[in-house]
């Protein structure tokens, strides 16, 4: 199965970037299952149905989040109505939405998605992201009532996605991490055979703090303190992602490779399907 992850969506110029170009990479790469990571997507804080629909239009099977969830008020409602939009599993029970949820891939896989939330350095602090991944594995185990398991895990600290990695080693198919929108260079498959990387950037203007405008945030970590708002910034976007092979017959990770299209990281597309 070919797979595809993007990372974090900010503001207009990366879901722009993504609209216009993940339906050109379904067709070219021939993707089986595509996920879109969306809370920035809202001119860099939240998501709103609108462009949660359009990502969807765009080709993405599933659209994950994670601490900006629920930062526009909207998301609270439209969250339980579609299968295809995920919060963190491991928000309290009663929280509006699902966590986890399978999906039918083009090719016919059963495909596991699951969104978590790590706790280190993260606000709010959910429940045991590590209770909640045993959990849905248990629910849905990978070569029974799942042919893949991709976990979206969004954190902070590279100690805590790791070690997550580790802990869900052979029994899933992907563990990707999301939040600090900077890729990391340790794409890897692991000793069970799980494809891992610590984050895969976001789809967004590099120019920039993390897909904000630098001004106001150069601005605080000199003066301390606030002149404005904090604002996405609007130059050309990079898609910055992570391509993985899975097996068909095992669900594990055969071939993996980071994805980067776009004018200031240096371009890179997996081999394996080029």
């Amino acid at each position: 199965m070919r797979f595809l992850f993007l990372g974090d969506m900010v503001g207009k110029t990366g879901r722009t970037a993504v609209w216009q170009r993940l339906p050109g990479l379904i067709s070219d790469l021939k993707l089986d299952f595509v996920v879109v990571n969306g809370e920035n997507a809202a001119g860099g804080f939240g998501i709103t149905e609108d462009i949660f629909l359009e990502t969807i239009n765009a080709g993405a099977d599933v659209v994950t989040t994670g601490n900006h969830v629920w930062d526009q008020k909207e998301a609270v409602t439209f969250a339980s109505r579609h299968d295809q939009f995920l919060r963190p599993a491991n928000y309290p029970a009663g929280t509006p939405g699902r966590g986890a949820n399978l999906f039918i891939a083009r090719n016919g896989a059963r495909v596991l998605v699951a969104n978590i939330m790590g706790r280190v350095f993260m606000h709010p602090e959910l429940d045991d992201p590590f209770t909640a991944g045993e959990t849905i594995l248990a629910s849905c185990p990978l070569g029974e009532q799942a042919d893949a398991v991709i976990f979206d895990f969004h954190a902070e600290a590279t100690s805590e996605k790791q070690c997550f990695g580790h802990f869900v080693d052979g029994r899933a198919s992907v563990v990707v991490g999301t939040h600090t929108h900077v890729p990391t260079a340790d794409c890897q498959i692991l000793n069970g055979g799980t494809g891992y990387m610590s984050d895969a950037g976001m789809c967004g203007d590099y120019d920039s703090s993390l897909g904000m405008e630098k001004e106001e945030p150069l601005n605080r970590f000199i003066s301390k303190m606030p002149k404005g708002r904090f604002e996405a910034a609007s130059g050309p976007a990079t898609i910055c992602g992570l391509a993985v092979d899975i097996s068909d017959r095992t669900g594990l990770a055969e071939k993996i490779a980071p994805l980067r299209l776009g004018p200031r990281l240096a371009e890179t597309l997996p081999d394996f399907w080029t």
